[in-house]
């Protein structure tokens, strides 16, 4: 049987869920779990995502993201093969790290949103790992980061779950308040209670049944929705890293007539390389077109060089991460 095509356009939030190979307990150590996060923000960071939900328990994860470029399968492919690499590098293993293929959910926006972010933020409770007074000091979830927004990376952004969970704001008092929403749920509501909460990871969209006929209507949800992903998402999407790739240039002073003239392996071009690969998902091939840096694999070896090395001490990279800061 052909598996089913994932759906993607400019704006989609999804409900993604994904265990672990033969529901292995991939994330049993507090290191793994953290190795994950990192890569799950630099995921995020690296496709433009906005992170509105997220939680790592023992042998699966939630998250509930919006994907503004309708880039989601190209940004969990990425997620989930270079954290696999990592893991199974580190433990000197081979192998699928998740079972099977991961659960996209489509989500309306509105009440649903706030909906799936509340049963993402209480899996921990449900699950028996803390009670929901102490919520908030499980590490591996967006509530952790709720009242500690100087520590949140700028792709995590939890305002939308917070408003449609019940119109809360995205300050000390909207925190107070939504937890004890979520104690409310977890007691009496219908996240306290798996059954009620089991239509939420089941299906392919959650939301009206008005929601789900202007899906059907609008992307047709034949086989040729791929095109999006084969033509004009390639396209939006390279348009986007030129636009990047331009403004880094203007930061370092660089013309197109440079990437011709310059060395392949000019230390701004590798410092630029590695720059646009930390914020979005260039290709090494599109990076050899753009910048003359030879082939894609010399592109890939120069920019990991770089990036082990002693990266932070370089003067184009901190001109170009100073710009981005700014």
């Amino acid at each position: 049987m052909a598996r089913k095509l994932r759906l993607e356009y400019p704006g989609a939030v999804y409900h993604i869920i994904s265990r672990g190979n033969y529901r292995a307990d991939v994330f049993a150590a507090d290191t793994t779990k953290a190795a994950f996060e990192a890569c799950l923000l630099e995921a995020a960071a690296k496709s433009g995502w906005r992170l509105h939900a997220f939680a790592i328990m023992s042998n699966h994860f939630y998250l509930l993201v919006e994907t503004p470029a309708g880039n989601m399968v190209l940004g969990m492919r990425w997620l989930l093969a270079t954290f696999a690499a990592r893991f199974n590098r580190l433990r000197d293993e081979r192998g699928h790290v998740f079972q099977g293929r991961y659960k996209s959910l489509l989500v309306e926006a509105g009440s649903s949103v706030g909906q799936v972010g509340d049963y993402i933020h209480l899996n921990p409770v449900r699950a028996g790992l803390v009670p929901v007074g102490r919520l908030a000091a499980y590490r591996y979830s967006s509530y952790w980061y709720l009242p500690q927004p100087k520590q949140r990376p700028g792709c995590l952004q939890p305002a939308m779950v917070l408003a449609q969970a019940g119109g809360f704001g995205d300050n000390p008092a909207g925190w107070n308040a939504y937890a004890q929403h979520l104690a409310w749920q977890a007691a009496s509501g219908p996240a306290g209670a798996n059954a009620a909460y089991v239509p939420l990871s089941q299906g392919w969209a959650l939301g009206s049944d008005e929601f789900k006929q202007a899906l059907i209507t609008d992307h047709a949800l034949r086989a040729e929705a791929k095109a999006w992903e084969a033509g004009g998402a390639r396209e939006i999407r390279e348009a986007g890293w030129r636009e990047r790739l331009r403004a880094g240039m203007a930061v370092l002073g660089k013309t197109t007539a440079q990437t011709e003239t310059d060395p392949k392996s000019a230390t701004w071009k590798i410092a630029l390389a590695a720059w646009m690969k930390a914020q979005s998902q260039a290709s090494n091939g599109w990076l050899v077109t753009e910048l003359q840096m030879g082939a894609a694999g010399a592109v890939s070896r120069m920019v990991g060089k770089f990036n082990r090395g002693n990266r932070e001490a370089d003067a184009d990279w901190q001109r170009l991460t100073a710009k981005s800061e700014n």
